[in-house]
């Protein structure tokens, strides 16, 4: 007697059916379940308990709702705000290409769940060993904000850094060039080992190239772009 080439395998709720090489998932049913019908049902299985905690979006709207409307009353001119101040850097005066292997040292204790310690304080690694970073870093001062726009590519992160007295708003360039623009952080700026802009970091391997781009450089490029227009 052939075999039947349709055959029905049944594990437990799970109904599969396998057809030649072809292995399907039918339907998820409960044991006692009829595996005919085409009407839907729905059940509950076990206690249930209404939610009690409120909906998050009608506690932030309610908080929203108490606020001022125009919140920059409160805060005063973004030029005096701390949050927007940039870490300040020099300004390049020649190319140079140099590469850092941004070291960090654990500030604390890596432990097991059992306790035992699996990286110790003060214990120092290279970050790069195990990211791979998806985008280069275009570091700029305001006055070279233009070249930064034409040379960087659309997954870079334009960062503005301070010269002087001149720190630039990135909130406003953003609006009026349509493109993020974010501040260059101290910390950032000493994690990097960055001295001037502007510069474009990007990584190689385990470590972080640096191309800083002199006066020459960015006339060339300025001058490149008004030939092709």
């Amino acid at each position: 007697m052939a075999a039947d080439p349709l055959r029905r395998v049944r594990r437990g709720p799970l109904l599969v059916l396998v057809t030649g090489s072809m292995l399907a998932v039918a339907a998820t049913l409960p044991a006692a379940a009829p595996i005919a019908g085409s009407a839907q049902s729905r059940s509950t299985i076990g206690r249930t308990w209404p939610i009690a905690e409120p909906d998050a979006l009608a506690e932030i709207e309610a908080k929203v709702a108490t606020l001022p409307s125009d919140m920059s009353k409160a805060f005063g001119p973004r030029d005096k705000w701390s949050a927007l101040k940039a870490a300040p850097l020099g300004v390049a005066g020649a190319d140079r290409v140099r590469s850092v292997v941004p070291f960090y040292t654990l500030d604390f204790d890596i432990t097991l769940p059992g306790g035992k310690t699996l990286y110790p304080k003060g214990f120092p690694f290279n970050p790069l060993t195990y990211v791979k970073l998806p985008q280069r870093l275009v570091v700029v001062h305001r006055q070279d904000l233009g070249w930064a726009l034409r040379s960087a590519r659309a997954s870079d992160f334009i960062l503005l850094a301070a010269l002087g007295a001149q720190n630039g708003d990135a909130i406003d360039l953003s609006e009026k060039t349509g493109r993020p623009i974010y501040i260059l952080e101290e910390r950032v700026k000493q994690r990097l080992g960055l001295t001037v802009a502007p510069v474009i970091v990007e990584q190689s391997g385990t470590r972080l190239v640096l191309t800083e781009y002199g006066p020459k450089s960015r006339a060339a490029a300025t001058a490149a772009k008004g030939a092709t227009r």
